[in-house]
């Protein structure tokens, strides 16, 4: 298990190099790593970047939450060298945490339906179509690995709230 690195920190705004070799030693280490570090949270994704490694690896972890009680259930997914395209111009708003950046919350605007690109634990490629909260974890993921966090996504600042304000906002939707 790793420290999360917190916003602030170096690796969080570089762009993240590409893994050349799935099969090494180093990337697998640094999957388990982010594996563990994951599973230790109430988090539904991780990128490289948040474990101090500056690789193009994201896991993509969606299940339901205290943070996303309404999250899908999936399957832990490991994602190398992850790309993707946006299948419309459709984007919408949505709120967003990340473990880098605890304590805050922020709307998002993301793209609904994309169709994504990488390369499995086993060196296969992939391409998969992703929609709804799914495609948003990537995106938020993808980011990470451009030096980028979901709050240079924001549109505006009045979109921003403290964990504690959004709490309360969720209870009087109820």
């Amino acid at each position: 298990m790793r420290e999360i690195a917190q916003l602030g920190a170096k690796v969080l705004r570089q762009k993240a190099e590409v893994v050349a070799n799935v099969h090494d030693a180093e990337i697998r280490q640094i999957i388990e790593a982010m594996q563990s570090t994951l599973a230790s949270t109430s988090g539904v994704g991780i990128a490289a970047p948040q474990v101090s490694e500056s690789k193009q690896i994201i896991i993509v972890a969606s299940r339901p939450t205290p943070r996303y009680p309404s999250a899908p259930l999936m399957e832990p997914t490991v994602m190398i060298n992850p790309c993707f395209q946006a299948l419309s111009e459709t984007q919408e708003k949505d709120w967003e945490g990340c473990l880098s950046i605890p304590g805050i919350r922020a709307l998002v605007p993301r793209y609904r339906e994309i169709m994504i690109h990488y390369t499995d634990q086993q060196g296969n490629l992939v391409k998969s179509k992703l929609s709804g909260f799914v495609a948003r974890i990537f995106q938020h993921e993808a980011d990470h690995l451009i030096g980028k966090t979901y709050l240079d996504r924001v549109e505006n600042n009045t979109d921003i709230f403290s964990e504690s304000e959004y709490l309360k906002l969720m209870d009087n939707l109820r």
